[in-house]
């Protein structure tokens, strides 16, 4: 039986200057608070010569009982991240926020579209509790079962034998 938690999140970015001839700024992910910050997405929070810090929006950071494995891996390597995912918003060159995950294989699955933003930041304590008390209560190992391999024919035939019985 699936069982999913989730937690309000806040996402800061800063829009830094790049140092390349081809772009002029690049929007990178720097924190994920708990809770609900009382801002508007898109929050100007600070800013110097070399970047902008803005508050970027909230998001649900949901934990799935299926994925347990993967927050523990993620909780045991020492230094817990989480995934936040972005989308470039070309009309006005800034990003929107599309969700946050602890589970790095969801992460990297987000990287695959090509248009994805997607970077790591570091978990904070808060939420790396929330995550770990998820696992503990949630996990169930589970048996990996190795599918059978074709047998390969010496003779010279087709390499799979066919499992059609005569």
């Amino acid at each position: 039986m699936l069982v999913e938690e989730n937690v309000a999140v806040g996402v800061i970015v800063e829009k830094r200057k790049a140092a390349s001839p081809w772009i002029d700024h690049l929007w990178v992910p720097v924190a994920v608070v708990p809770g609900l910050p009382e801002a508007a997405p898109m929050t100007l929070i600070d800013r110097d010569d070399t970047m902008e810090r803005y508050y970027l929006g909230a998001s649900a950071l949901v934990l799935a009982s299926t994925d347990t494995a993967n927050y523990r891996d993620n909780l045991s390597s020492g230094a817990p991240k989480l995934w936040v995912v972005m989308a470039g918003q070309p009309e006005d060159a800034s990003v929107a926020l599309h969700t946050v995950t602890a589970d790095p294989a969801e992460g990297e699955a987000h990287t695959e579209t090509g248009t994805n933003l997607v970077d790591v930041v570091p978990m904070v304590p808060e939420i790396a509790a929330f995550v770990a008390s998820f696992v503990e209560r949630h996990h169930v190992d589970r048996v990996f079962i190795k599918r059978k391999r074709d047998e390969f024919r010496e003779d010279g035939g087709p390499e799979r034998k066919s499992r059609r019985r005569p």
